[in-house]
């Protein structure tokens, strides 16, 4: 039996660089950076004071007041990226089957914010004042859930954590669902807002951050040998994957084809990658053959590219070992990351979109902030500005805490 084709016919996006799929564009196109000191709360005190926080999202133009407050950050993030790719994928709802219908939708932590701030009321007021809507708030799963009773989306929910693998493995998932005949369109990606005391806190802890507060629009620097860790982000990416002859049939604009995806664990360290960066490369390579391509085929690699001292360094292996040494020199590689920060569980989904973009409209986003050369990662980052160029074939990385590793494989349709 033919395998079934997945096209991604919508998107939205709410992101430190831009929460209109337009403004995104706009800015990965020229290297807009959206990284500051933090707004939200006094950071003063944190090792790490900065972080890309959302700054152009009107709630309002999604969400009634009502609703509003009885959902995490994340979940506002997630339902309003989810609308704006529903509405660019425009269905005529009156002629699709919402049992045909279904929703992925990953985060890495939830609710952290809801969960300090009961906690706080917990010790300050006691049992009897905590919100009844603590717990629906905060679970993990809620995003996915909240935007399927928006748009009546009936069949398989589910909500997938795996760390900054989230959104990759939602999208995934949402292929085989797809390929297996079992629907015929998914709303996949992922939500993430921790930017909060706890959240920075807990990651400074780890010395996992970047501590360059006097300078925030150049701390993320992947592949620089002065990187000194990773900065926090925020926001949501919501992918419409849908069946290919199903969207053909109702004329649908198209923007790629996800032809392929890799999974691996590293079985080996909590937050640590192997040094070889064997189980990222079996990743790849899995997208790869998925797709029915060959490493040859592959134009560009959107990076896991977190701006650590080690996981750098050890993806520049992991692309070499999938590749062969003279195609790793070849192919485009970029991490967007170094202008929107880290996004967790949602960081897969940004960067699938930053894929699809680049596929329909003929750019490869920059690495900005390449300062300094890290000799240990000597492959084309796409350096500080954006560059045009045909993108036929286009892996999308991501390495979580845990030991997951996953890629996505999108093609041009």
């Amino acid at each position: 039996m033919e395998t079934r084709r997945v096209v991604v016919t919508g998107i939205g996006v709410v992101s430190p660089i831009g929460s209109t799929i337009e403004a995104f564009r706009a800015s990965l196109q020229s290297g807009r950076c959206g990284i500051r000191r933090i707004e939200s709360f006094d950071a003063s005190a944190y090792d790490a004071q900065i972080a890309g926080e959302v700054t152009d999202f009107d709630i309002d133009a999604f969400i009634p007041k009502k609703e509003q407050r009885r959902m995490d950050r994340f979940c506002h993030f997630g339902c309003a990226a989810a609308k704006m790719a529903m509405d660019d994928a425009a269905f005529d709802r009156d002629k699709i089957d919402p049992v045909r219908m279904g929703t992925i939708v990953g985060s890495g932590i939830g609710g952290l914010g809801t969960l300090e701030g009961q906690h706080k009321v917990l010790l300050e007021k006691g049992p009897g004042r905590c919100s009844p809507f603590m717990i629906p708030q905060m679970i993990v799963n809620m995003a996915s859930g909240l935007i399927a009773i928006d748009h009546n989306l009936k069949g398989p929910n589910y909500c997938v954590v795996s760390a900054c693998a989230s959104a990759a493995h939602a999208m995934g998932d949402a292929l085989r669902l797809i390929q297996r005949n079992e629907v015929d369109v998914v709303v996949a990606g992922g939500a993430e807002s921790c930017i909060s005391p706890l959240g920075i806190g807990g990651f400074a802890a780890m010395k996992a951050l970047s501590t360059r507060n006097d300078d925030p629009a150049t701390a993320s620097r992947p592949f620089d040998k002065e990187r000194d860790g990773f900065v926090m982000g925020e926001g949501a990416a919501i992918l419409v994957m849908e069946e290919f002859e199903h969207a053909k049939a109702r004329g649908a604009k198209i923007y790629c084809e996800i032809a392929g995806f890799g999974q691996s664990c590293d079985a080996y360290h909590m937050t640590a990658p192997m040094d070889s960066g064997e189980g990222a490369t079996r990743a790849m390579v899995s997208a790869i053959r998925d797709a029915g391509r060959t490493p040859a085929s592959v134009t560009y690699i959107n990076a896991h590219g977190t701006s650590t001292p080690l996981n750098d360094k050890i993806e520049t292996r992991a692309i070499k070992g999938a590749l062969g040494e003279d195609l790793a020199r070849k192919v485009m590689i970029s991490s967007t990351k170094s202008m929107t920060g880290h996004l967790l569980g949602a960081a897969a989904g940004v960067e699938a979109i930053a894929c699809a973009l680049a596929i329909k409209y003929g750019f490869v986003p920059p690495t900005i902030n390449q300062i300094n050369p890290d000799p240990e990662c000597d492959l084309d980052y796409v350096a500080n500005s954006a560059r045009e160029a045909v993108v036929e074939v286009a892996l999308n990385n991501s390495l979580g805490f845990g030991g997951h590793n996953a890629c996505v494989c999108m093609t041009k349709v």
